[in-house]
Formats: structure tokens, sequence, C-alpha cells
């Protein structure tokens, strides 16, 4: 039977999601993703991380090792800053976001991420997406993995899981991430745990099995997804 038919109500969808989960916990084993030193080390990867694979961050983060504070970077030459992230492509232009990001926390901040952090959510948020470079995954990321705060970081992979398990999300980012984001929101528990191991999890699934080619024969939410149920047969 396809998933999406056991989507008709709203107590259903979160006992369903729960399932997603715990489907994926039992799987593929907790993730505890992201392990960085402070929260300014996340919010570098966060920026760092779009369009790239992780490992190539990881390199730029090494090559930053001793760099890694808002006031290094904002006064770092640019041309060292591109030659440090170069590994995570679009160097250029990731330098400047970086550089820019950096400036931002020094000149408001004083260079303190915690301060910006700790700030009402919904205001840091926005003053997040209004730097030039940061989109709601990455602000998101920040405000999460760095700041502890309960809000739901949607990707391409999060998208791609949901519909192929036929909830109504595309897999356009940028037209459903809002959606998306307050529709899993409101089905997991409440926590900021629950909220960075679904996201890992989502990921890690996404890498080893959703992928654009899937393998749907070694999937755990194969005999409830909709997509290995058209797959399959």
């Amino acid at each position: 039977m396809a998933h999406h038919t056991l989507f008709t109500t709203a107590p259903m969808r979160g006992t369903a999601m729960l399932h997603i989960y715990l489907s994926l916990l039992r799987h593929h084993g907790p993730v505890h993703w992201w392990r960085a030193r402070d929260e300014f080390e996340v919010a570098v990867g966060a920026i760092l991380t779009q369009n790239t694979a992780w490992r190539n961050v990881e390199r730029a983060l090494e090559n930053l090792e001793d760099h890694l504070s808002p006031h290094a970077i904002a006064d770092m030459p640019l041309q060292e800053l591109e030659e440090r992230v170069r590994p995570t492509g679009f160097y250029r232009q990731k330098a400047r976001r970086l550089r820019a990001f950096s400036r931002f926390i020094v000149e408001r901040y004083g260079g303190d991420m915690a301060t910006l952090l700790s700030g009402d959510l919904e205001r840091i948020r926005e003053e997040l997406l209004s730097l030039k470079g940061i989109g709601r995954e990455t602000a998101d990321s920040i405000l999460l993995y760095a700041g502890n705060r309960m809000i739901m970081v949607v990707d391409t992979y999060t998208l791609r899981l949901l519909s192929r398990l036929g909830y109504p999300f595309t897999t356009d980012k940028n037209r459903e991430y809002e959606r998306a984001r307050t529709f899993i929101e409101s089905n997991l528990p409440r926590s900021v745990e629950a909220y960075r191991e679904f996201h890992a999890l989502v990921v890690e699934h996404a890498k080893s099995l959703c992928r654009p080619r899937p393998l749907c024969t070694d999937c755990p939410l194969a005999s409830t997804c909709a997509h290995a149920d058209a797959f399959l047969s």
C-alpha cells in the first residue's frame, strides 16, 4: 500500500513522523552531528558547506584552525582567506561571505557569537537572513547547532525523503522550506536534541540509501514508502 494513504489526519501525521525518526535511528544509530569546538566554528561550517561535500569543509576548517574567531577572519586579507577556503569550491564567493559574517559579529556583537545567539529567535533569524549569502538553511543550521535553538533545518535531503514518503511537499527548497519546517517541528518531540538528531539522520539516510537513484531494497522505510512501493513493484 502506498504510504500517502496513511497521512489523512493530523494525529496520524505526527505518529508517522515519529515512526520515521525511530526507524532511521534504529537503522543508522545515533549520529550526534554536528561536532565543533565552539559556536563560531559551527557558523563557519554552515557557510562553507553550501554546494559542497562535508569532507571539503573539514579541509578548509583545518586550513583555518589557528584563525577560527570572528576577529581573526574579519581582519584576514581576502586573498589569504580565499586560499584557506579553496577546498570548498566557490571559494572567492564564500571568502567574501565569511568575512562579511565575521565583521557583522565583530561590529554588532563585539565578536561574541553567544550574545547574538541568546536573543529573540525570530529577531536573530531575521538578522542572519539579512546577511548576503545566508539563506534559511544556513541560518537555521547556525541557530540549531550553534545556538541550541529549537528550529528545524530543512535541506534538499529532507524534502527528497518527505516527498518520496508521500508527504505533500515537492523537492523545491525555495518554495517549500517554511511549510516543511513548521510541519516537521509540529510533529516531532519539541526538543533541540530531537531536531538535531532527526536532521542528521535524514542526511545520513539520504547519502547512504535515499539517493537520487535510491537503494529501496535496503531501506528501513521501504514498507511504508510511496516511492519504494512504485520503485519495487
